[in-house]
């Protein structure tokens, strides 16, 4: 029994997301809630939503709580880069690429 949460086109970079998705990959739904509630990065406030919203869907399919799941897969992926530019010196412009990343989370039953 499986539930998914995903969420894309989210203006970070995966890299970003990856230093904290890594903390907390294969973890229970409590103790990774715990976690990142505390963690200082923008990128742990997109995967909390997340993972809240992968409980709720295995709460509605299967009716389980969150102390009976554990976080059985997590990954970012990288999405479309948007090119921008940058006016510089002597009217050049620099490419400035604002990449976005998807962020796909599964929980399962322990």
């Amino acid at each position: 029994m499986e539930a998914k949460s995903r969420q894309t086109d989210i203006k970070m970079t995966a890299r970003k997301l990856r230093r904290v998705i890594n903390e907390v990959r294969g973890k229970a739904v409590t103790d990774a809630q715990k976690m990142l509630k505390f963690m200082p990065y923008f990128a742990a406030r997109v995967v909390e939503k997340n993972l809240k919203a992968a409980v709720a869907n295995a709460h509605e399919k299967f009716g389980a709580s969150a102390e009976t799941l554990k976080i059985s897969e997590i990954f970012a992926d990288e999405s479309v880069t948007y090119k921008r530019g940058k006016p510089r010196a002597q009217g050049r412009i620099y490419r400035r690429l604002k990449r976005t990343s998807h962020l796909t989370l599964v929980v399962s039953e322990k």
